[in-house]
Parts: structure tokens; C-alpha cells; sequence
């Protein structure tokens, strides 16, 4: 840690590869941001499609302390992990929301909360309904706030569940199992290691996911103007 340098802090990879005393904590580490970026207001910030799709790159690594032998049940049980802390940070999410009812747009802005993303999310939910608690996970800010509003709308909670598990599941498989796949393709079929191409893996995943958002944010003022 003598090297550590605070833009560390917005690199995926640096996460994955943390240790503690000399032991690899980078899986706790990785499961823990899952939770904290879809249950705990303060995580929108955190690198979820990014940190996931190089968590599948270097699934390997993370599932080395407890390795089941074989590369698919590892990729699979390790993808199977992040699901289920998606899930129970939804819920977070959705406990917290419908406790809070109307506390939250009443609340000031500070360091680690913006109104503005509370409202979008508001939005988009209203767009898409119960889907858009499966399509929020692929929108980074949006997938932290999708659960809050499910809870200060009051939405069924059986019907939360179902596009909870749904959404996880398939933000999860889908970019773990990715990374995972095409680091083997590249490196089998091309002799490429995408382990070099980090820092543009990471920015191409950020612009992909942050577009539709950033686009619909400007459409908007455009049409104020």
C-alpha cells in the first residue's frame, strides 16, 4: 500500500487484486461493492459493469482460495455469488425506500447523494415499470436508485422479487461470464491478453453504459432550451 495513489479507487482492477496481510481479499471485496452499488446510496459511484466484467477475466484469481477444480463450476458458482449479493441489495434497496417514503426528495444534496439522481431514476422506472428493475442493472447511478423507488412507490413485493432475481441474474452471468470467455477467445484464437488492455477495457465499458443515460440527460436539456 506504500504505492497507493486515491485514483486507484476508480480502477476495477484495484479491487480485484486487494489483499490484506498478504491475503487475497479481492472476492469479499468484489462481492461487497455488488451490495453496496445496488443496496447502499453512497455505492453509485462504484464500478459495477466494469468491476464485473474484469472480475470475470480474473475469476481465476478471485476463486483461488476456494477453487471447485474445474473452470466452468468456478466461473459459474463465482457468477452465482455476485447474483445473489445483487439481490439482497436490491432488497436493501427496496427496504430502505419504502421506509424512508418521501424523506429522500426532501433531503439536501451532498458529497454522496444528488437529488437529480434520485428523479431520473424516478423517471425511468415510470417509463418501463416493473422491467425497469431489470433494465437498471445495466445503467450505472439508475441501478441504485431503481430499488429506492420500487420501495417509495410501494411496489408488490412478489412482483420486486421476480425482476429482482431476474435482473441480477442476468447482470451478473452476462458480464462475468463475458469477460471470462473473451479473455480465453483472445488469448486462445489471437494470442491477445486483454489483462494489458485494462485501462481500455474499463473506459470503453463506461462510455457503453454511461451513453444512454448522458444522451437522455441532454436530449432533455436541449428540449428545455
Amino acid at each position: 500500500m506504500e504505492d497507493f495513489n486515491w485514483l486507484q479507487l476508480l480502477n476495477p482492477e484495484f479491487y480485484i487484486l486487494l489483499e490484506f496481510g498478504g491475503i487475497k481479499i479481492g472476492l469479499l471485496v468484489v462481492l461487497f461493492i455488488v451490495f453496496a452499488e445496488t443496496g447502499l446510496l453512497a455505492g453509485f459511484f462504484l464500478p459495477g459493469d466494469s468491476l464485473l466484467f474484469l472480475a470475470g477475466i480474473y475469476s481465476e484469481t478471485l476463486m483461488h482460495q476456494i477453487s471447485l477444480g474445474n473452470d466452468f463450476l468456478n466461473v459459474t458458482v463465482f457468477a452465482l455469488l455476485v447474483s445473489i449479493m445483487g439481490i439482497f441489495g436490491n432488497m436493501a434497496g427496496y427496504w430502505f425506500g419504502a421506509k424512508s417514503g418521501t424523506y429522500l426528495y426532501n433531503r439536501k444534496d451532498s458529497f454522496l447523494f444528488k437529488k437529480k439522481y434520485l428523479y431520473q431514476a424516478k423517471e425511468f422506472f415510470e417509463k418501463y415499470g416493473n422491467r425497469a428493475i431489470v433494465f437498471a442493472r445495466f445503467l450505472p447511478i439508475v441501478r441504485t436508485f431503481a430499488p429506492v423507488i420500487a420501495g417509495i412507490v410501494s411496489m408488490d413485493k412478489k412482483k420486486f422479487m421476480f425482476y429482482n432475481i431476474i435482473g441480477s441474474f442476468l447482470w451478473s452471468f452476462s458480464m462475468i461470464l463475458s469477460g471470462h470467455y473473451l479473455y480465453q477467445l483472445f488469448l486462445d484464437q489471437f494470442n491477445i491478453d486483454l489483462k494489458h488492455y485494462i485501462e481500455f477495457i474499463v473506459i470503453g465499458i463506461v462510455a457503453f453504459t454511461t451513453f444512454p443515460v448522458l444522451w437522455k440527460i441532454f436530449k432533455k436539456r436541449v428540449h428545455i432550451e
